[in-house]
């Protein structure tokens, strides 16, 4: 018989709610109708708890905590929305405008973007800090997609559903800091990758316009996510 985990008590937003101890934060609030953002989470992959846009508060603590990788304890106190987080959050965001090429008006996402839908949210008007103007290769070789590093914001989705759902292990990161970058196949075009599958899943995790498909027009790049959480319990129940 599966042991069933203990039920923790615990304050969101000074609600009380109730936990298992293997719940994270997120997905407490999540169940709770509680808004958090993020950016590099996504239901059915891993955490890597990269973006740091989910940071929260919790009473007694000195440091912000990712909620995406903190688990409810007994007692918590958690606050998800003050000035000091919407400060925090507005800045990330602002640095990741000002270290990539994300012009709205001319992306193919345009409209269906997360880091745009963000931005609107927490009402990001401008940026204060200068833009780095990146120069960074296109990869149009593959013959049904297209990667566009300029707009990649790192939050790796595209690593990981190609790792633990594809099982293809196309994509990895090269370089550290502003020169880190987004390479499949130990740095090989796209087009001639022998591992990719074309299957189109990090084409549709991706939050942005990094990657998307060919021949879509301003606007028109609809990504269509609902297959992920559904792959994640079937491997699951598999194993």
């Amino acid at each position: 018989m599966a042991r069933r985990s203990r039920i923790k008590t615990l304050k969101i937003d000074g609600r009380d709610v109730g936990a298992h101890e293997d719940q994270t934060i997120l997905q407490l609030a999540r169940e709770n109708n509680i808004t958090i953002p993020t950016l590099c989470h996504i239901e059915g992959l891993s955490v890597p708890g990269a973006c740091r846009l989910c940071l929260v508060e919790v009473k007694g603590w000195r440091k912000l905590v990712p909620a995406c990788a903190t688990y409810a304890d007994e007692g918590m106190e958690v606050f998800t929305d003050s000035e000091r987080l919407r400060s925090y959050r507005r800045m990330i965001l602002e640095l990741l405008f000002s270290e990539g090429n994300h012009v709205c008006a001319v992306c193919v996402s345009n409209g269906h973007c997360e880091l745009q839908s963000l931005a609107q949210h927490l009402g990001m008007d401008h940026v204060r800090y200068p833009n780095l103007q990146p120069v960074r290769l296109v990869d149009m070789t593959h013959s049904r997609f297209t990667l566009d590093r300029n707009r990649c914001i790192l939050c790796l989705r595209c690593v990981r559903v190609c790792d633990e759902i594809e099982g293809a292990h196309t994509w990895d990161v090269k370089g550290r800091g502003v020169d880190a970058r987004v390479i499949s196949d130990l740095d090989t075009p796209w087009g001639e990758s022998p591992t990719c599958t074309t299957c189109g899943k990090c084409v549709n995790v991706c939050p942005v316009g990094a990657l998307v498909e060919k021949g879509r027009a301003v606007g028109e790049m609809v990504k269509r996510q609902e297959f992920l959480p559904y792959l994640s319990s079937m491997r699951e129940v598999k194993r």
